[in-house]
């Protein structure tokens, strides 16, 4: 019996990915977990691998071609008939240790991500035992893990519950749609002579997703000044011993250490919205996006536990994935997750900024090119280098106020680096 497989749920919202390359051919045999294609989802290229062993009967995609999340990729032949093809760099079967597949283990391929599948196998947990907790049945790591723990013969099909409002009570109202319908477009040839440029896919990802956090969430800024002057004496005092470790030490760095140590008392703004059951969600994990320009486009990885590392390690780790994602070499993992974004275009120049919140957080921290300016310190006009910082915020989440002294804790971290250098 035929099997087909689909585009997964890629998680973060990602409706649909364009293919970039086909990696296999109609009659070729694969091993599980094997790339099949290569494809750009969201902000990154990645590889969709087999989710079993067989025969490709059919190909249904082409390179350059979009295809949405539930659109048939490939067809398997009967899976069980298949003879896996020997390869030099396969990997040698693994004992598959407990839990054993539940008696309803699901048939055909399990929708789960690469990380999820290697999870899987270092757990001894077989994805088709597992009833996926994510959209559309998707298999998530806390699914992996929660079969592993569970006890030999348990029922392996049950799967944890989202809460949408106390027990007993009414369903929560939803807080709000809107929906907008662009009007038609006038003829510009009229005009004069025009050019038409297909948008890529990253270009029309981030079109979309700009246009979805405009539209539904009420966006309030507030403006501030940080004086770096000490920070800018302390980066330069430390760029040589930094190099000699391989670290180069940036303003960047020390923006991700002041913002999550603000986070940790401000949580508010380290949260997502769940307006359908009017819930705010709060994040106790501190996973920092920086937006970082490309020839492709504004792409935001994201480094994580931001607020347990060093400023030197944060520095060092920048610094690498900066490199993947300009290289074209991120994964998803180095772009999901995240909890609040820093979009620094200090180098780029400018006074100020207002960027769009990057959906679904609550907030985005802007910063704009530092400058010497005449300041009166203490009945005395002296030069400082001032930052300008702009707090973009959902106000459905929070007030100015909290606006106000979320970003004036960041300022004030800002102003103290030692304090940054010293924290762990």
């Amino acid at each position: 019996m035929s099997r087909p497989f689909v585009l997964p749920d890629l998680g973060e919202g990602l409706v649909e990915a364009e293919i970039v390359r086909v990696l296999v051919k109609e009659g070729e045999i694969v091993s599980e977990d094997a790339p099949l294609l290569e494809v750009e989802t969201d902000k990154a290229q990645v590889e969709i691998p087999s989710p079993m062993a067989g025969r490709i009967e059919k190909v249904h995609v082409a390179a350059h071609q979009t295809v949405r999340v539930g659109e048939v990729l490939v067809t398997f032949a009967d899976a069980a008939g298949a003879v896996e093809r020997p390869t030099a760099a396969a990997a040698p079967p693994q004992p598959v240790a407990a839990p054993a597949p539940a008696s309803g283990a699901r048939e055909g391929p399990v929708p789960a991500t690469p990380a999820t599948r290697r999870l899987a196998r270092e757990l001894g947990v077989d994805l088709r035992s597992v009833r996926g907790s994510g959209s559309g049945g998707r298999v998530m790591d806390d699914d992996v893990r929660a079969a592993a723990a569970r006890p030999v013969g348990a029922d392996g099909d049950s799967a944890p519950t989202t809460r949408r409002a106390a027990s007993g009570d009414a369903p929560a109202r939803p807080l709000g749609r809107i929906g907008l319908e662009p009007p038609a477009l006038p003829k510009f040839e009229q005009w004069g002579a025009v050019e038409r440029r297909p948008l890529s896919h990253l270009r029309r990802t981030i079109a979309e997703r700009m246009a979805l956090s405009a539209a539904l969430v009420p966006h309030v800024t507030h403006f501030d000044r940080a004086d770096i002057t000490e920070l800018d004496a302390l980066i330069r005092r430390n760029l040589d011993p930094a190099r000699e470790r391989g670290v180069t030490l940036t303003l960047t760095s020390f923006l991700l250490k002041a913002t999550a140590l603000a986070l940790r008392d401000h949580p508010d703004f380290n949260a997502s919205l769940d307006a359908e059951a009017g819930e705010l969600i709060l994040k106790r994990y501190h996973h920092l996006g920086v937006a970082v320009a490309t020839d492709r486009g504004l792409i935001v990885p994201v480094i994580r536990d931001v607020d347990k590392k060093p400023v030197i390690e944060l520095a060092r780790e920048l610094a690498a994935l900066a490199q993947r994602v300009r290289e074209g070499k991120a994964t998803l993992e180095d772009l999901r997750g995240g909890t609040f974004t820093i979009t620094n275009i200090g180098a780029l120049g400018g006074t100020g900024a207002i960027p769009i919140i990057n959906y679904p957080e609550v907030a985005i921290l802007g910063v704009a090119r530092a400058r010497e300016e005449a300041v009166v310190r203490e009945g005395q006009i002296v030069p400082r280098l001032m930052l300008p910082v702009s707090l973009t915020f959902d106000h459905r989440v929070a007030d100015g106020a909290d606006g106000a002294r979320f970003a004036a804790d960041i300022v004030r971290r800002l102003e103290r680096p030692d304090h940054l250098l010293l924290e762990l």
